[in-house]
């Protein structure tokens, strides 16, 4: 259990260093001209995050089979405690935070707090939806052919958000274009 206590110090401490690097840093100012619309720059900052933890979690799960510590599965009991536990909790914990206007721009909810949550969210759906095969199949088929529908589900909702943070702009670029053109 001690180990998955370091996963979870290796995971704040990955959203402080993002943090970190969007607040006081001239990325955080450069993301923040260069896309003025709050909701579009949390979805950005939630493709970032979701695309990091799939990479991240796809890196622990290959380190935990062969055996590269101090990497392991996390169990409570003798049961295996799957990450996609973890994404429901995050999700849920955000989406509350969204019902409570907690960083969505309103009353003064501060920039900070809007990147937390986006980062937050991203993260939590990259947990959950890495093992949306375990979801179909009802039994652990990570590294199985079958368990190709959890890429497929994390390609369709990171383009999903990549949309979201870029389709406006790249919309608005071409209507200005062909307007240009007449």
């Amino acid at each position: 259990m001690a180990y998955s206590w370091f996963i979870l110090l290796l995971t704040i401490a990955g959203i402080a260093f993002i943090l970190l690097l969007l607040h006081g840093t001239s990325l955080g100012q450069a993301i923040h001209e260069g896309i003025p619309d709050r909701p579009r720059r949390r979805l950005f900052v939630a493709s970032v995050s979701f695309f990091l933890t799939f990479a991240g979690v796809r890196a622990v799960v290959f380190a935990v089979l062969h055996n590269i510590p101090p990497f392991h599965f996390i169990q409570s009991g003798g049961r295996h405690i799957h990450h996609l536990v973890f994404g429901i909790i995050i999700l849920l914990l955000v989406g509350y935070g969204w019902l409570c206007d907690v960083g969505v721009g309103t009353d003064g909810s501060s920039i900070f707090m809007s990147r937390l949550m986006s980062i937050l969210y991203g993260a939590g759906a990259a947990l959950t939806l890495d093992e949306f095969a375990l979801w179909l199949n009802l039994r652990d088929v990570y590294w199985s052919p079958e368990g190709r529908s959890s890429i497929d589900a994390i390609i369709l909702f990171g383009a999903l958000l990549a949309a979201g943070a870029w389709g406006a702009p790249l919309w608005n670029w071409g209507r200005h274009f062909r307007k240009a053109g007449k």
